[in-house]
């Protein structure tokens, strides 16, 4: 299977944000602890792009995006972060400075989900922090429902656990549609509308970064039309069975959804019920955030987050 990478130069000068990629092979062939600096041609990709920042103190924060973003969305959380601890913030398999599958039918949620599970295992992170937004949660909350042991805490943000028993906003399916159909589907124009904030032009340049062209494209059209929307759906079973293990799960779990995301507002009093430990943390909003609440309020979330490791 032949691999697409955006040039490395569409990367440069990005504002605030100059952490260098590093690499790691998330294909079937990999094994845990098989860490690459860059292609590795024997295990055969596709290879995952991350950001490590060690940081001051013991905690692993694993910082996870979604469609259409990249790593790029936590540049605003990752100093306050770092302060208390390592963060890790990777580029989902068609996104950012990783690989892609060149066709629209690669994207199944089970790759999906198998490449995040193998980067969790290949950089064999322990006592992880969870912060997962849209696709992230889809795919984070699971791969934590599935590897116990190697989570600590969860943040779940404007996200959800989706298997085909929701029903799914009108301006869902507008997305939907025009993520697959839109000859001029703009990543920038969209991450831009997803925000309450005004953004500079040279940041919505920088979510344009991962796609020169629309041989590029082919994850962010399709991955929409994977959400689990039906209980038959790849996907669907699995996110049953992360909320049945999540029904009896006893770590910290702070539920943070922004006050003004009309896609995923629903979902967030449901996630504070599923989970046991919810309950114990604060009920609150990020006031002032839309869909992309890292972009709108980024430094305040990674101060809530801070402030939620330390109480527990």
């Amino acid at each position: 299977m032949s691999l697409e990478r955006a040039p490395a130069e569409r990367f440069d000068d990005l504002p605030g944000y100059d952490y260098e990629a590093n690499y790691v092979d998330v294909g079937e062939g990999t094994s845990p602890g098989n860490q690459n600096a860059g292609r590795s041609g024997d295990a055969g990709g596709p290879e995952m792009a991350y950001v490590d920042v060690e940081g001051d103190g013991d905690e692993t924060f694993l910082c996870l995006h979604g469609e259409p973003t990249w790593s790029y969305l936590y540049r605003k959380m990752i100093p306050t972060l770092s302060e208390a601890g390592r963060v890790v913030v990777p580029d989902l398999i068609g996104f950012g400075r990783s690989d892609k599958w060149p066709e629209q039918a690669d994207y199944t949620y089970s790759a999906m989900y198998d490449t995040v599970e193998r980067f969790l295992g290949e950089l064999d992170l322990q006592n992880v922090t969870l912060i997962c937004q849209d696709w992230g949660g889809l795919l984070g909350l699971p791969v934590a429902a599935n590897n116990p042991d190697r989570f600590a805490r969860l943040v779940p943000m404007n996200t959800g656990l989706m298997d085909g028993s929701q029903s799914m906003p009108d301006i869902w399916h507008d997305f939907k549609d025009m993520a697959a159909e839109d000859p001029d589907f703009d990543v920038g124009q969209l991450v831009e509308g997803g925000c309450l904030s005004d953004i500079p032009d040279d940041v919505v340049e920088a979510y344009r970064a991962p796609f020169p062209d629309e041989d590029h494209m082919a994850g962010a059209r399709i991955l929409p039309s994977r959400v689990p929307t039906d209980p038959d759906m790849d996907g669907a079973e699995t996110m049953r069975e992360a909320k049945a293990t999540f029904e009896e799960w006893e770590k910290p779990v702070f539920v943070l959804f922004s006050d003004s995301d009309p896609i995923t507002h629903g979902s967030r009093d449901y996630l504070r019920d599923l989970f046991p430990t919810a309950s114990d943390q604060p009920d609150i909003w990020i006031e002032g955030g839309a869909h992309f609440l890292q972009e709108d309020k980024g430094e305040e979330i990674a101060e809530e987050i801070v402030e939620f490791v330390e109480r527990t």
